[in-house]
């Protein structure tokens, strides 16, 4: 028999043992089932990853299982995207904010505080640019019915990426493509729709840099005016890809009713997977991405209480993600780029790769394999030190972009009608 004060003693180190002792966060093993992209007539289609591509060497290679780490992150759902579709109607016509129903909910997502797992979701979000043949595509049903081989055929030049799934299906990641431009190492059919999007989304207005540009919409008043409802009208257009995004959000749900979805993506793909993100309450991880609160606050979403299951991967070394690829003479104003936002969602995890590995500021920088290779493949060593995987996600507070311009209700001048 153990005298009392020791059996005191032993109880309580053993409470205190199972209360500090951490619980592995599990970890979920993905592999691609389909690759998404859209028509032309603005159709979502999907595709199967054929067995026999399945089979070869290349997809064994480049496509094995990720396996990522997995934590509860809070999360607002609720309103169904009719009722978020009247509240934004309600906002842009009469500038009246309606009350929505969001809902706090609990829901796993990616552990982004480890760097194994910014890693693999990465590895998955430069997937998204590879093409991998040409093989059938598949009906979703009457409402989504396409046989239009858009997408990944070479001639193919709209919205597209990657989709995976844990083998019981309780988890789905959708991966979404960025930026094809040969300024940021890339190219092919893409590039025009990428660009259309890149100017609409993250200029100051219609992507008037100077009087040698061309705007990409009429919204410019001249001086430094823009006319605000304009500019909003050309972000609600159906072709443009927030909104085939919402598409394939849903259709997603239709093929993985009761999964969670997690969305992915870099560049642009990032910023594209923010703005669907913050409208479902989807879990999602940006690697890279231009800012994209300018474009949510003209695109009128509903902001829910908290965004903050969206984060932001990025170094300090990329002038696109830190909004300073600006100006005339900038490397993205010389590729025809507007990109003058800065402003995320959400929370940043940012590397310091200025500071800490002596990185030039260049646009090179910007490409996922640099994130993969040099970023995340080794320890980050200013992070380690404080007992951390990656750097602490923080809010970007008073961030302000577009401080020149003047945003209001312009009439439209004569000479431009």
């Amino acid at each position: 028999m153990l005298p009392i004060f020791l059996k005191d003693i032993l109880v309580h180190w053993l409470n205190f043992a199972s209360v500090n002792t951490p619980t592995p966060s599990p970890r979920l093993s993905f592999e691609l089932r389909h690759l998404h992209a859209v028509s032309s007539s603005a159709h979502v289609v999907f595709q199967d990853v054929p067995s026999v591509w399945k089979e070869s060497s290349a997809y064994l290679q480049q496509n094995r299982s990720f396996v990522i780490e997995a934590r509860p992150v809070s999360s607002y759902g609720g309103p169904t995207y009719e009722d978020q579709w009247v509240a934004r109607v309600q906002s842009m016509k009469f500038g009246q904010s309606q009350s929505l129903n969001w809902k706090q909910e609990t829901v796993p997502g990616p552990n982004v505080e480890s760097r194994e797992t910014l890693l693999e979701l990465a590895k998955m979000s430069n997937n998204a640019y590879v093409e991998v043949g040409d093989p059938a595509w598949y009906e979703l049903g009457e409402e989504w019915n396409t046989t239009y081989p858009f997408g990944w055929e070479p001639d193919a030049d709209g919205f597209r990426g990657q989709v995976f799934a844990t083998p019981d299906n309780s988890t789905v990641i959708v991966s979404v493509k960025g930026t094809s431009a040969g300024l940021l190492g890339g190219g092919g059919p893409t590039v025009k729709k990428d660009k259309l999007n890149d100017n609409l989304l993250f200029s100051c207005c219609c992507a008037r840099v100077d009087w040698t540009w061309t705007t990409v919409c009429g919204c410019y008043r001249g001086g430094w005016k823009c006319d605000q409802e304009c500019v909003e009208t050309a972000l609600i257009e159906e072709s443009l890809f927030y909104s085939i995004g919402i598409n394939l959000y849903n259709n997603l749900t239709y093929i993985y009713p009761g999964s969670n979805i997690w969305i992915i993506g870099h560049s642009l793909g990032g910023s594209l997977a923010s703005l669907v993100g913050v409208t479902f309450g989807a879990p999602v991880v940006a690697f890279e991405a231009p800012g994209e609160k300018m474009a949510a606050r003209r695109l009128h979403l509903p902001s829910p209480p908290s965004t903050q299951h969206i984060t932001h991967v990025y170094h300090t070394a990329d002038p696109i993600a830190m909004g300073t690829c600006n100006g005339v003479l900038s490397s993205c104003a010389l590729g025809g780029y507007a990109m003058e936002s800065r402003c995320h969602l959400g929370k940043s995890v940012i590397y310091d790769t200025v500071s800490n590995s002596s990185w030039a500021v260049d646009v090179r920088t910007h490409g996922i394999v640099a994130v993969i290779e040099k970023v995340l493949s080794d320890p980050w060593l200013p992070s380690v030190e404080i007992g951390r995987e990656v750097p602490e996600a923080i809010s970007e507070e008073d961030c302000i972009e577009c401080y020149s311009w003047e945003y209001g209700s312009y009439p439209e001048k004569l000479d431009e009608l």
